[in-house]
């Protein structure tokens, strides 16, 4: 049981980063923001699930991904055509030439439903999809890469590419997938109204709880012994492969995984926003979905989550305050946290923050040792004589400071 303790929440430490974030999210900032900036936050925690998936793969794995928003579309593409079905049964569709399809599709003289939309009318295994479409891709992508030992900077280049593809088919088959517009005017969970203000404290809670759940998994694999040798190939791959290990198997199960995270991320995000298109898939916004992970600090499980609501908190404010200007405080943003912490949010606690809480809570300590209530001793008075002991400022020379204490 204690091994389980420590590899999941990291002893006392962990446990208290897992309790401070999960007060934040789920007991400050539900009572501080109003309905709106909730949904918007609800969307922001969506977008740290890749970032943490990409803490275990970038940071741990030392493979960098440049198409985590390939993952993320996916699962939320997958979400989107179950509630698109849901809201395209006969009646609502009446009005359509084809009734009972998606309105893009009767827009474009599709009169039948394509056969691989068939599955998503089925709730389960809606979610099953969510979880082995990505999947598959990325042990796809991963065997095609790692078995030919293509890694580094190509392999960063080749999911860029491929998150450019992805975008460009889903654009060009506007039929099958709603074009450039997307899949939109999502209503209904197997009949729930997800628009409502109750259903976005709902799936904000459901976020928050599906987050934290993934942290302490990752924490777990972190500790375990896969977690070791994904540090030691980051380090020294060939080292880790003249051992006997197929670094390759490895390197496939941390993509997947990353793959994963994000995929559940974009199922999530298309509950909370309404709609999914492209515009989520290609290379600007798997390339923002780095720099969440860089910002909270591409070893920190936790650190990704801050860092992803910095960043977003951050666009935010500034293209409301500064509709023409916040481009330029965004990219200040970044290069300031990259020149200033180059280790990220959770750097800057390691090397800051935490030293100086130790610092605080020795020097309770030191006070709390000592009696208050103490009478202070008065070595002129008869019965008391005064000792004398080594300086620390000159050791080694007979420096002596005074020391009183009772005579006998």
């Amino acid at each position: 049981m204690k091994t389980i303790y420590r590899n999941v929440l990291g002893g006392k430490a962990g446990t208290l980063d897992v309790l401070v974030l999960a007060a934040i999210l789920f007991a400050v900032f539900p009572f501080a923001l109003d309905p709106f900036r909730l949904s918007l936050l609800g969307k922001y925690l969506c977008y740290a699930f890749v970032a943490v998936g990409l803490v275990l793969c970038w940071g741990y794995g030392g493979i960098l991904s440049l198409g985590q928003g390939v993952f993320f579309g996916l699962g939320g593409y997958c979400m989107a055509m179950y509630l698109k079905l849901e809201a395209s049964d006969p009646v609502s569709t009446k009005i359509q030439s084809t009734p009972g399809i998606p309105d893009f599709m009767d827009w474009n003289q599709i009169t039948s439903l394509p056969w691989f939309w068939e599955p998503f009318k089925s709730l389960p295994l809606t979610v099953i999809a969510v979880l082995l479409v990505p999947a598959l891709l990325a042990f796809i992508i991963g065997v095609a890469m790692f078995k030919r030992r293509v890694k580094d900077v190509y392999f960063s280049i080749v999911t860029q590419a491929i998150a450019l593809i992805l975008s460009v088919l889903i654009i060009g088959q506007q039929g099958m997938t709603g074009g450039v517009n997307g899949i939109t005017d999502l209503k209904t969970l197997h009949g729930w109204d997800i628009r409502s203000d109750s259903a976005k404290y709902i799936l904000y809670y459901a976020s928050g709880v599906l987050l934290i759940a993934g942290i302490l998994f990752g924490r777990f694999l972190i500790a375990s012994k896969v977690g070791k040798l994904l540090l030691a190939m980051r380090d020294k791959e060939e080292r880790v492969r003249f051992s006997g290990y197929d670094v390759a198997n490895f390197k496939v199960f941390v993509f997947v995984v990353a793959a994963l995270f994000a995929a559940v991320g974009g199922a999530l995000f298309t509950l909370q926003v309404g709609f999914m298109s492209p515009s989520f898939v290609g290379i600007v916004p798997s390339i923002e979905m780095v720099i969440f992970a860089a910002v909270g600090g591409r070893m920190s499980l936790i650190g990704a989550v801050y860092g992803t609501l910095l960043v977003n908190f951050g666009k935010t404010y500034f293209s409301e305050t500064f509709p023409s200007l916040w481009l330029y405080f965004m990219g200040g943003l970044f290069i300031l946290v990259v020149m200033l912490f180059p280790n990220g949010i959770a750097g800057l606690m390691d090397s800051h923050v935490r030293p100086w809480l130790a610092r605080r809570r020795g020097a309770r300590l030191r006070n709390a040792e000592t009696p208050a209530d103490a009478p202070p001793v008065d070595s002129s008075l008869p019965g008391t004589a005064t000792v004398r002991s080594p300086s620390p400022l000159a050791p080694g020379e007979g420096a002596s400071t005074p020391r009183v204490q009772p005579a006998h």
